[in-house]
């Protein structure tokens, strides 16, 4: 069965994103940049993989899971599929048409992810937001937290939830000279049963 990662940024506050959905407080150093290059480079946007010469399939991922706000954020700057290497899914609570006919909208994410679950592939990398976080928590298995050297004040929760305390087991570290370091985790009731 594939697993669904949550793979993101994060302040050492708890906010993916500044209350209006930018993330342009977070690291963009060279060795941050070089690190998800090396080991994550399927979540790379594709302009950016472009760029920097990038090509083949996923290492980790074959399909990117994201909520309407996340997906909204590269909508904006004139990008229809912000990870054409990916099978890409929004998630929105109303039904809407998909300006792109490689991204698939749905206003099911639970239903969805266990279908993609069940599917051979590749593991299914979550990328935003945070009320899509926690609407999906019982399905993550595993968290990659890029801890950021940054307080953001407010913005977007890494998890969108009230007090609902989730048991993790840390998995690994690395820490860059930038001062991110990733943070590795899987869902203490992963290997439960469900």
């Amino acid at each position: 069965m594939r697993k669904l990662t949550y793979y993101v940024a994060s302040s050492l506050d708890g906010f993916i994103a500044s209350p209006t959905g930018g993330f342009d407080f977070f690291s963009m150093e060279p060795d941050y940049l070089d690190a998800i290059a090396a080991e994550y480079p399927e979540t790379l946007p594709g302009g950016y993989r472009a760029f920097r010469g990038l090509t083949g399939p996923g290492r980790h991922f074959d399909t990117v899971l994201m909520g309407r706000r996340t997906y909204q954020v590269g909508l904006d700057a004139g990008t229809t599929n912000p990870y054409p290497q990916l099978e890409n899914y929004v998630f929105s609570r109303s039904v809407l048409d998909s300006p792109d006919p490689s991204v698939t909208f749905s206003s099911t994410p639970l239903a969805t992810v266990r279908e993609l679950k069940a599917r051979d592939g590749l593991g299914l990398w979550l990328c935003g937001g945070g009320a899509l976080a926690a609407e999906l928590l019982p399905e993550i298995d595993a968290f990659i937290i890029k801890l950021n050297p940054v307080i953001a004040g407010s913005g977007i929760k890494l998890v969108d939830l009230g007090f609902a305390p989730h048991r993790l087991r840390l998995t690994g570290t690395r820490a860059l000279p930038s001062g991110v370091v990733f943070l590795s985790y899987e869902s203490a009731t992963a290997a439960q049963p469900r």
